[in-house]
């Protein structure tokens, strides 16, 4: 719960308040001496002999006693240098001060809100608002669902205490992070549920219970039947090692008036990947249960879409599968024909997430995208190349590309733009037998990934991004626990707000 109030003081019934502090500040914020000018005499002290970090999500718990024999308990968190500070940084400090509130069990917080702000770097009261709306959900994230001792559960109340008291902007901040929080935790979820409960069957089963939350979101989904009738054969041949059968998943958000011209978002779901024949090491199989994260990811940017409601035509496409091993799994050598046309020499079966793509980009285009996104955990190169930190991005459209880049800025997600070359071009069109070669080799293995997926695209804009290192992590961060992370939802559900590109 979160609550906003335009004054804190020592009459607050906060058990604990949080308070915002810099490298470069000459002295503690002046909110805590209008609230309790004894308490901030104690303070200051402290603050003087370096006992308060400040460091960027460095957290100090303090405990002081008022001239009224009253025990206030602090948590600052640091800040960095006020240059330094990004909305990604405001975020963790957020996410550090949620874990450390819940690390003290206390159930009363109050947020000094404007000692957090800063509008010299396009920080005021709604980006902030927005980055602790989602902190409070997603740094308490935990997926403890096949636990039998669970953490005891809390109702956790926060008390916004802002300059300008409940604001438009304010309010606005708390929707939008809640809805982004929200989403990121749903994408979290469905990436860290075993292979065993998330067949593509139940995948497509919580994309129907996400179209029934809300009204403007519609949903249809392609059986095996259906795929084979279209002449979805690359997704088609990936599924053939599986006892589960393929899905293609469709949501449809309208924002408009009337249904055209939509952004298409395309999630690869691939519920679990073995590599088929050409298999995976016994020691990287474990988390393949995350080779759904880019699907994840789309869903829930549709549930932050649901939330906010942009006034866009969005459309989700998620081919889904199993890539598992049998008597009629797909082998090395095959080829195999797309439903856009083209036909595929299958290098490697481990190279079968732009396999899927190839058939639901095309989809996409063929459903009327004016603009299409795929995200994907692609390539092991991309992991290589930006570790768990960036996600990797092509595109063949300026103008798109920088409305998507100016939409991660906003949603505090880092991307890199890898750089594309007729030799890349080539390579993918290296079969002997056929229009593509799914694999070509090592050299460049985002690169080349990304462009054989946009061998289906044509001249429709168009943003590939790979995930493969950013949507599963194996450390905790100030954001969240280790495993899914949720990456792009917010970014994908901030694209979807522009209308100006």
């Amino acid at each position: 719960m979160l609550a906003v109030e335009k004054k804190w003081s020592k009459k607050s019934s906060d058990q604990v308040l949080v308070v915002g502090v810099r490298e470069d500040d000459n002295g503690l914020p002046e909110e805590l001496e209008k609230g309790n000018k004894s308490m901030f005499a104690a303070l200051n002290r402290q603050w003087t002999d370096g006992a308060i970090a400040t460091k960027k999500a460095r957290v100090t718990n303090m405990a002081v006693l008022d001239e009224d024999e009253t025990l206030q308990q602090l948590i600052f968190v640091g800040l960095g240098t006020r240059s330094s500070l990004t909305l990604a940084g405001l975020k963790e400090a957020f996410g550090a001060a949620v874990k450390a509130v819940h690390e003290q069990k206390a159930t009363k917080i109050g947020v000094l809100l404007d000692t957090f702000c800063d509008e010299s770097v396009s920080l005021g009261e709604e980006v902030a608002t927005q980055a602790l709306s989602d902190a409070v959900l997603t740094a308490s994230y935990r997926f403890d669902t096949y636990k039998t001792k669970k953490e005891e559960q809390r109702n956790y109340a926060y008390t916004i205490y802002a300059q300008n008291g409940e604001s438009e902007a304010v309010r606005a901040g708390i929707h939008r992070g809640r809805a982004f929080g929200q989403g990121v935790n749903l994408a979290r979820t469905l990436v860290n549920l075993p292979a065993n409960d998330l067949p593509p069957v139940a995948l497509a089963e919580e994309a129907e219970a996400l179209a029934h939350r809300y009204e403007k979101i519609s949903s249809e989904i392609l059986d095996i039947n259906e795929l084979r009738s279209l002449g979805m054969h690359a997704l088609l041949a990936v599924n053939r090692g599986s006892d589960h059968p393929a899905q293609m998943i469709i949501l449809r958000y309208q924002g408009e008036e009337t249904w055209e011209n939509p952004l298409a978002l395309v999630g690869k779901g691939i519920t679990f990947d073995s590599g088929g024949y050409s298999i995976k090491p016994g020691h990287g199989m474990k988390t393949m249960k995350s080779d759904m994260g880019g699907a994840a990811a789309v869903l829930g940017a549709f549930e932050a879409i649901g939330q906010m409601q942009p006034q866009k035509n969005v459309i989700a496409i998620i081919p889904a599968t199993e890539n598992l091993i049998n008597g009629s799994a797909m082998k090395p050598g095959d080829v195999l024909q797309t439903f856009d046309g083209q036909t595929i020499e299958v290098n490697n079966t481990d190279a079968e997430g732009r396999l899927i793509l190839a058939d639901g980009v095309a989809y996409a285009r063929h459903l009327g995208a004016d603009k299409i996104v795929d995200i994907s955990t692609l390539t092991g190169a991309c992991v290589v190349a930006l570790g768990d930190v960036i996600t990797g991005a092509l595109s063949n459209n300026d103008a798109l590309y920088e409305a998507f880049e100016k939409s991660a800025e906003e949603a505090g997600e880092p991307v890199w733009r890898f750089p594309t070359h007729p030799r890349y071009e080539e390579m993918v069109r290296s079969s002997d037998v056929a229009d593509l070669n799914n694999s070509p080799g090592r050299e460049a293995g985002t690169i080349t990934a990304g462009l054989f997926i946009g061998a289906f695209i044509h001249e429709t804009p168009w943003i590939h991004l790979d995930v493969a290192g950013t949507a599963f992590v194996e450390r905790e961060t100030p954001m969240g626990p280790k495993g899914g992370t949720g990456v792009m939802v917010r970014t994908l559900a901030t694209l979807a707000r522009q209308s100006n590109f």
